[in-house]
């Protein structure tokens, strides 16, 4: 019986090795297609979610965000052409799955207030991640992704409550504090 335990033992020890490789690499393609999937849904959410409040301002705005994103992710890849790290191509720099997750996420956020937009930022979070995991960037191309496309939607993009006209003013008796805050409808 202890032969056949110890056997047991040392084939698992030996065995995995292979498969573990395969599970591995399982694991990463997997995961590359949810983070793939996170890039896509991210703008589309940021489309349906102006399309839902007729935001037709916002549309313009967050076109403006998402072509210039586009345009100087584009424009980085093919001047700089970096090495990915499972070397299947040249343009690793900056990576566009996080440049446009992000400029959508930093889209829904300044428009429509952190109560959409933080769950938006987690979700462009998860795409970096997924895309270094999946050894289609590292972390320099990712944070350089991110800071273009959440750069081009603050650059861009104008608050929903600035339609509004949402005014927040701080006030004291000097007894209490607190804000007084108006909207128009």
């Amino acid at each position: 019986m202890r032969i056949f335990i110890l056997l047991i033992a040392i084939f698992s020890l030996t065995v995995p090795a292979h498969s573990q490789t395969i599970e591995v690499e399982g694991a990463r393609k997997n995961i590359r297609t949810s983070g793939d999937i996170g890039a896509v849904l991210l703008p589309v959410a940021g489309l349906t979610a102006v399309l839902i409040q007729k935001d037709w301002e916002g549309l313009k705005q967050g076109a403006l965000a998402g072509i210039t994103t586009v345009g100087i992710t584009y424009g980085l890849k093919y001047l700089i052409k970096k090495d990915r790290p499972d070397h299947s191509d040249r343009h690793s720099f900056p990576s566009m799955h996080t440049a446009t997750s992000f400029a959508a996420a930093a889209f829904i956020q300044r428009r429509y207030g952190w109560k959409w937009g933080l769950p938006a930022y987690v979700l462009s979070t998860y795409v970096g991640w997924s895309r270094v995991y999946g050894k289609k960037h590292d972390c320099w191309d990712v944070l350089a992704g991110a800071a273009i496309g959440a750069g081009c939607s603050y650059l861009f993009t104008r608050p929903f409550t600035k339609k509004h006209n949402l005014t927040l003013v701080p006030m004291t008796d000097h007894k209490y504090y607190g804000f007084h805050a108006s909207m128009t409808f």
